[in-house]
């Protein structure tokens, strides 16, 4: 079940969501430095993620009808949607990167979604997943939005891409101290990510779209392994 949009912009008007989005949003940064000129759409509440990130052409944002929809971005005329997740109002293959946030935890057919997100991403299109991280305590409260659906670990995510005609690429962690002080989750963050990643309240995973399926045994095999980063 999808979280309403009220709680989710609430939770990010707060000290405590500002600074989860900072930090989560420098991850992504790290991963994606250009956005190039290819579209870039956002699935779920990943408007505080886009924010700022444009390349070229301004991304969209689709928000799924069950968690609601708002004006996005602020202040400027609006690039978001309702979308139902079992059919995306995008055509094939016209995605050149896919930015999932607060949805796939949520999702009632999650495989469903993700082969949906295969059908509007281009050949060799990269998606990136956020999801809560299950060993984190911010799954363990419901202070948050990541204590909401349902967590996963960096290999549930990667055979969930693999299973839906994905390659995993590598993932990346963020928000390394519990959901408390806003100044001890920002100095935490450099150093929590070095030495103790595993305990990264939220994933970043990333994937990039297999076109040509290589068949051994009826199994998709995944070219590259997972990279710490």
């Amino acid at each position: 079940m999808y979280l309403d949009i009220t709680e989710l912009q609430a939770f990010y008007a707060s000290p405590l969501g500002r600074t989860a989005q900072m930090l989560i949003r420098a991850r992504l940064v790290e991963a994606w430095p250009d956005f190039g000129g290819g579209l870039t759409v956002g699935f779920g509440y990943a408007g505080p993620l886009l924010r700022g990130l444009e390349g070229t052409r301004p991304p969209v944002l689709l928000m799924p009808a069950e968690q609601g929809v708002a004006h996005w971005p602020r202040g400027q005329p609006n690039r978001a949607a309702l979308a139902d997740g079992d059919y995306l109002p995008l055509a094939d293959a016209s995605v050149d990167r896919l930015v999932v946030v607060h949805a796939l935890e949520h999702a009632e057919n999650t495989r469903k979604l993700l082969r949906e997100f295969w059908r509007v991403l281009s050949p060799e299109g990269r998606i990136m997943v956020v999801v809560p991280h299950r060993r984190s305590p911010w799954s363990f409260t419901e202070r948050t939005p990541f204590g909401h659906g349902r967590p996963y670990s960096v290999g549930q995510v990667g055979r969930l891409l693999t299973d839906s005609l994905f390659e995993p690429a590598g993932w990346r962690g963020a928000l390394h101290a519990p959901p408390g002080p806003v100044s001890l989750l920002r100095w935490a963050e450099r150093p929590g990510a070095k030495l103790w990643p595993t305990l990264a309240g939220v994933l970043l995973v990333e994937a990039v779209k297999v076109v040509e399926a290589r068949i051994d045994g009826g199994k998709l095999r995944p070219a590259l392994a997972y990279a710490r980063a």
